[in-house]
């Protein structure tokens, strides 16, 4: 007898007699077995395998097969799977069955709440009541066999209770993240089968190039001059850190002055760990875009080109359209691997890291379960936001509890995140917040440290007016003054310059990328040959930014800013530290923003007691007055903690969405505006016509063409023809090009600032 049932397929080609169709059947065997491989690293194979099984349960269905020859047929098949996994009654399993749903109802989608505004209908609860299981065709059950017994993995609990909530949350993440993976490498497989796309070439593991590469790093350290003092302590607290590589994985603090050499002591440790614990991984990561070039520069000469990874573009490539078959392999490698962070070495942001670890959108959380198994080095950690720092220390704890990784909180001024230094909860159902950091410190003795690379003298100047400041600077021919506001720079770089001052720059984020590092380029030329060389910059140049000179000014801030600031004066330590000298001043005229004067009242309180503001006594109290001053609220202002929390008898309560679209690193509210600056950028801007080619290609070429403006700004630059989104039709608002030139110049960036940009003239000189 001839089997007449019909055949359900999951993906469709041009090709009429169906021989090369994916079949349903094997596309949801496939991606379970990949998705079991991803999760067995982080302990939830039987999950993942469960939600790969279940994901597209509804193409199982007359309408979805009619859609593979007619895309004008409308068939949702996300909520099939979510649905028998929430009903299913298999004991002891509804929390995981409940995150599998999570998965599944959002694989395409993303992540949802799972109780909504009655009006909107996309929460979980409302697509799981709506949906009929009538529209499935019961041959699905003869061809996979779910089976939800075993799916439970084991936990390692917080002692504290109130956390078990984020813990599941960012464990329905994690399995989320295998699914997303697993999907579309099964998707990728389907397309390379059928000659649709070539096959990427791979990545190297990190544990198969480990032996090159820390012989290349001996290499290159073996070269270093051990020729001044500071160069001697650079060698010791490389010695003494790599030592202690064989330390199990864990949370680990790095606390060494600016100029002692963190970068390359802290990756000479991430080296020999990974080594040492078979880690999958080497992830660095910076808090502004503006300071990874110069780290990245340096892991390409450990690592080589093709082993190392640069994320750190802002724009969102979920639904970009996909890149032209003709496409360097290299560039289509390279596209997928930001979304998967396959490569060993991944050099990336604050916001990039932390922002997927609470996302929703598959792009963004497709890469969480390759995070798990590495080294991650979290530069210049006292930048975290104040107001997420409380989510951001329970991401950091569970990625060391869970998911196998080693954290190293790397940074000049250690911003007291020891649970120690936190109130303990008043009641049960508070979290304690705060990290286990008790003996972690990897670096040998940071107050002997701090004593030893002291190389400037601090003093308060009081009131300083534009003036003032470009009489002290006549004065010297090298020195750096740092303010709070583009505003302020600009005012007072054109003040110096009709002052007749030589050697002047001006450096703020009204530059964009490529201009900021090339004047950084020409500035350490300038110090390195005694010319003249008088910076008048924005705190951009504070962190992380290797610059060396005599004298610097910084407007009050916050402890860690001056700090930061310190660290651009006498970098070397080849001056005396009583020549070395870093001056606050207040600047009347231009106030600073409401946070920062806030932190210079914290400041204010602690002076006093510490004759030596710069020892991590006194950041420590620092840091201690100012989360006293905001309060457990205000460490978590968006109440990311409460959406993620929730678990009763009836399961967990998360709100993905809404805790993605709250948890912002960066509250400027700016908006980017393109540049042309080159041939390389004009042809970017060209290609943005071409249909083909991705809005996230594009995006990753132009991101050192950008300049980020105020809303307003762009709107009033638009609205007068002196900036244009460039193809709406096929990128929406996504690309501003600046139309008018004359409204930028590499000396002063873009100037945005007349409201009716009555002339160029008018603007440049007013």
């Amino acid at each position: 007898m001839i089997d007449e049932s019909p055949m359900f397929f999951a993906r469709s080609t041009s090709d009429a007699s169906q021989r090369d169709w994916q079949l349903l059947w094997e596309h949801l065997l496939g991606a379970s077995e990949r998705a079991g491989v991803f999760g067995e690293t982080i302990g939830i194979r039987r999950a993942a395998e469960q939600a790969g099984l279940l994901h597209d349960l509804g193409k199982y269905s007359a309408d979805f097969q009619k859609r593979l020859t007619d895309p004008r047929v409308r068939a949702e098949h996300s909520t099939a799977g979510a649905w028998l996994a929430w009903n299913d009654t298999t004991p002891g399993t509804l929390i995981f069955r409940q995150l599998i749903a999570y998965a599944i109802a959002g694989h395409h989608a993303g992540l949802a709440d799972r109780i909504g505004e009655p009006a909107a209908g996309a929460s979980l609860e409302d697509r799981i009541r709506r949906f009929g299981p009538g529209t499935l065709d019961p041959a699905w059950r003869s061809e996979i066999n779910p089976d939800f017994e075993g799916i439970t993995p084991a936990i390692k609990p917080n002692p504290d209770p109130s956390t078990r909530g984020f813990q599941l949350a960012l464990l329905g993440r994690m399995l989320f993240s295998c699914l997303i993976d697993a999907d579309r490498k099964d998707a990728e497989a389907f397309c390379v089968r059928t000659g649709s796309q070539d096959a990427d070439r791979g990545w190297l593991a990190l544990q198969d190039i480990l032996p090159t590469v820390i012989a290349v790093f001996e290499s290159r350290i073996a070269g270093f001059q051990q020729d001044t003092p500071v160069n001697e302590l650079r060698a010791e607290i490389l010695t003494h850190t790599r030592a202690q590589a064989g330390r199990g994985p864990g949370l680990y603090t790095f606390t060494v002055p600016t100029g002692g050499g963190k970068t390359l002591a802290s990756l000479g440790f991430a080296l020999d760990h990974a080594r040492a614990h078979g880690l999958r991984r080497i992830i660095y990561v910076a808090p502004f875009t503006a300071i990874i070039d110069q780290t990245a520069a340096i892991y390409r000469d450990i690592f080589g080109e093709d082993g190392v990874l640069e994320h750190h573009s802002a724009v969102d490539e979920e639904g970009a359209r996909p890149a032209d078959a003709s496409e360097n392999e290299n560039i289509r490698r390279v596209q997928h691997a930001m979304q998967d962070w396959v490569a060993p070495v991944i050099v990336t942001t604050n916001v990039q890291l932390f922002e997927s670890l609470f996302a929703a959108l598959p792009s963004r959380c497709r890469k969480l379960h390759s995070i798990a198994h590495s080294v991650i080095i979290l530069d210049e950690a006292q930048t975290l936001p104040r107001h997420l720092l409380a989510p951001c220390m329970r991401a950091i704890d569970e990625l060391t509890r869970n998911y196998g990784c080693t954290i190293i909180l790397c940074t000049a001024t250690q911003p007291a995140l020891d649970v120690r230094n936190f109130p303990k909860p008043k009641s049960e159902k508070q979290m304690q917040l705060g990290l286990e950091l008790e003996g972690r410190e990897l670096a040998p003795d940071p107050a002997r440290l701090g004593c030893a690379l002291r190389r400037v003298t601090l003093q308060f100047d009081g009131d300083r007016t534009n003036g003032d400041l470009i009489k002290e600077l006549r004065d010297r021919d090298q020195g750096l003054i740092i303010v709070n506001s583009r505003k302020h720079a600009l005012a007072l770089y054109r003040e110096a310059v009709s002052a007749g001052l030589d050697g002047l720059v001006h450096l703020s984020t009204r530059q964009c990328g490529l201009d900021r590092k090339a004047i950084l380029t020409r500035v350490r030329s300038c110090l390195s040959e005694t010319l003249p060389c008088r910076v008048i910059a924005t705190s951009l140049v504070e962190a992380g930014v290797d610059l060396d000179f005599p004298r610097v000014w910084r407007a009050a801030a916050g402890l860690d800013q001056i700090a930061q600031a310190a660290g651009r004066c006498n970098r070397e330590g080849r001056r005396a530290p009583g020549d070395s000298v870093v001056s606050v001043f207040e600047a009347p005229d231009f106030p600073p923003p409401p946070e920062i004067r806030n932190l210079t009242g914290d400041l204010s309180r602690i002076l006093s007691k510490h004759p030596d503001l710069f020892s991590p006594e006194a950041m420590e109290d620092y840091f201690g007055e100012v989360y006293w001053r905001v309060g457990p609220e205000g460490l978590d202002r968006e109440g990311i903690l409460d959406m993620l929390g929730p678990v009763d008898r009836s399961g967990v309560h998360f709100a993905y969405r809404t805790a993605a679209e709250k948890f912002r690193m960066i509250e400027s509210g700016m908006v980017p505006v393109i540049i042309e600056r080159d041939d390389k950028s004009a042809e970017a801007i060209r290609l943005l016509g071409v249909e083909a080619i991705s809005s996230g290609r594009l995006a990753r070429d132009l991101q050192p063409y950008i300049v980020q403006v105020p809303p307003r700004a762009r709107a009033r630059l638009v609205s007068n023809g002196r900036a244009g989104f460039a193809h709406p039709a096929l990128r929406g608002d996504q690309f501003c090009v600046l139309t008018d030139s004359g409204l930028y110049t590499a000396e002063t960036g873009l100037l945005w600032e007349d409201a009716d940009f009555l002339s160029t003239e008018s603007l440049m000189w007013s």
